[in-house]
């Protein structure tokens, strides 16, 4: 089984390193990952100019784009054999409720996904965690479960991990996304050279974590997988936006 892997923390961060030993003992893997930080990057593709890409080792390649960017690349051109899976992590900080909105993690496999292949997307629910051996070891079994029992093709894993030892997780649960209230107003500032400048506010803070949300099940210990879907059309709505259009015919 051969994995691709891919974030939004940096080719170097500890996150990456971390699954990618992991993941090696599963099978070949390769990292193609941003040359940066290049969190909440969510979808976006570079388009206004070309995309360097380096080479450092056999397997490790960086690029001066986004998390969508590498494996659109990786998978359209870059890698000489085509993976079986793409994996996106181990995220500094958590991907739940309203941030898979935003997240460059979760955009990795989305974009994993859209090219056809099964994709995970795993985070840890700290932003400053110390235990990513947890989340590599509970990968491990998600990646090796998956190969042996598939899911629909349709279908993306948002993993989230609490950020305890491997031995105090309580579980793993299904879940759906939780929400968050508006996030924080933007922060005002004026620049050494006398320029207006704006900072992006703090996300919101939790707003739904009860039961069956990703948010509850890492509040109890648990590690949150969230089914997630490409396809955003809201399907119950589409007859009654029919019927509203009606008298603009």
């Amino acid at each position: 089984m051969r994995i691709l892997i891919s974030n939004d923390d940096g080719y170097m961060s500890p996150g990456i390193r971390t699954l990618y030993a992991a993941m090696r003992s599963l099978g070949p893997a390769t990292i193609v990952a941003p040359d940066r930080n290049r969190s909440g990057a969510s979808n976006s593709l570079t388009l206004s100019h070309p995309v360097h890409v380096r080479q450092y080792e056999s397997d490790i390649y960086s690029l001066e784009g986004t998390p969508t960017d590498c494996v659109n690349i990786a998978l359209s051109g870059l890698l000489s054999e085509d993976p079986d899976m793409v994996v996106s992590g181990i995220n500094d900080g958590p991907n739940m409720g309203d941030d898979v909105l935003y997240s460059g993690t979760v955009a990795a496999a989305i974009e994993g996904r859209h090219l056809g292949h099964p994709a995970l997307a795993v985070s840890m629910a700290s932003h400053d965690p110390e235990h990513y051996d947890t989340a590599a070891r509970v990968m491990t079994k998600i990646v090796t479960q998956l190969k042996e029992v598939p899911l629909p093709s349709d279908t993306i894993l948002n993993i989230n991990v609490p950020d305890l030892p491997f031995d105090q997780i309580q579980g793993l649960r299904a879940t759906r996304l939780g929400t968050r209230h508006p996030s924080k107003s933007s922060i005002r500032q004026m620049s050494p050279r006398g320029e207006t400048v704006y900072w992006i506010g703090a996300a919101g803070d939790i707003a739904d974590d009860g039961p069956g949300t990703d948010f509850g099940a890492v509040r109890d210990g648990f590690v949150s997988v969230t089914p997630l879907q490409i396809d955003l059309t809201r399907m119950d709505s589409v007859s009654p936006v029919a019927q509203w259009l009606e008298s603009l015919s």
